[in-house]
């Protein structure tokens, strides 16, 4: 009985341990607020002149930023350019615009003012939706 006494007491004194270890612990890092450029140069890209410019960057070990420049290249055409902005091969775009995180997507006016963007994975609705409400023809 005294043994049994000893291992309960153990027992509370583990879990009280484990809890007050638990509340002490730290809140998980949040993850991180990348920047999206408010403004491009539109002479730094292919068809400056376009009304429209859907601009993907991204880089050779991103596992989804392929999707994501077929996603937005499928919907170039009338006056929308796409351009895959890969890192490799302009480093000097991903530094100017601060680019930290791929796949980012930016939809810039004619004037170089991005209209919309998604860091991360975005579908094919979710950007023809953004072109529709800049009335994107």
């Amino acid at each position: 009985m005294e043994r049994i006494a000893v291992a309960v007491a153990v027992i509370v004194a583990a879990a009280v341990i484990a809890l007050v270890v638990q509340r002490r612990r730290p809140d998980a890092p949040s993850t991180g607020n990348y920047d999206v450029p408010a403004q491009l140069d539109r002479r730094e890209f292919l068809d400056p002149t376009a009304p429209w410019l859907a601009a993907v960057f991204t880089s050779a070990s991103c596992e989804s930023c392929a999707a994501v420049w077929a996603t937005v290249s499928g919907l170039a055409g009338g006056d929308v350019a796409a351009q895959e902005v890969e890192l490799g091969a302009r480093p000097d775009l991903h530094s100017r615009y601060r680019i930290e995180a791929v796949p980012t997507t930016v939809i810039a006016d004619d004037q170089g003012v991005v209209r919309a963007s998604f860091l991360g994975p975005v579908d094919r609705d979710t950007v023809a939706r953004s072109l529709d409400e800049l009335d994107v023809s």
